[in-house]
């Protein structure tokens, strides 16, 4: 993994969670316990700070960011699909950000919000919890489902258990 200090800033990344050697954290994050942080994400906080709550999971080339004195903060067990871009958020606890959506600054997404793939979530914009944000800029567009939360909570278990199976299993290969 490749973690940097910067300018006295320092990133904090727990035992627990597991950051791959192809991502890069940058100043002043604070990584919670548990978390999966996939190849090549970039989580930067050299003039802004970022939180990551416990059990969420960054996966493969994800941008987390924030802009100067301000803060990104993601919940507990939160989703950032692949490629997404963060910058400048609050997501609360158990939201599902879709592949290669953009949440920008200033925005706020509720608790098990859901943002679709693709999706934008413009400067200010805040999603309520439970709901379904599509589109370019997001709308939304429904409420999600009991079954909905059921699925996601084992998908959501499945990443927390990476951090330790990533350790004990991944192998180069020649």
């Amino acid at each position: 993994m490749t973690i940097y200090e910067f300018e006295a800033r320092k990133p904090e990344v727990p035992q627990s969670s597991y950051v791959a050697k192809s991502a890069t954290v940058i100043g002043e994050v604070i990584i919670g316990e548990k978390c999966y942080i996939g190849p090549g994400a970039r989580i930067k906080g050299d003039y802004g700070t970022i939180i990551l709550g416990d059990n969420t999971n960054i996966q493969e080339n994800c941008v987390v960011h924030a802009r100067p004195d301000e803060r990104t903060e993601v919940g507990d067990w939160v989703t950032i699909g692949h490629g997404a871009i963060i910058h400048g958020s609050t997501i609360d606890d158990y939201a599902v950000i879709g592949m290669g959506a953009i949440v920008s600054d200033d925005t706020k997404l509720g608790r098990w919000s859901v943002v679709g793939e693709g999706a934008v979530v413009t400067n200010g914009q805040k999603i309520e919890d439970e709901c379904v944000a599509v589109g370019v800029p997001a709308k939304i567009i429904k409420q999600i489902s009991e079954d909905y939360k059921r699925t996601w909570k084992k998908i959501k278990k499945e990443y927390a258990s990476f951090p330790k199976r990533y350790k004990d299993n991944l192998k180069k290969l020649d």
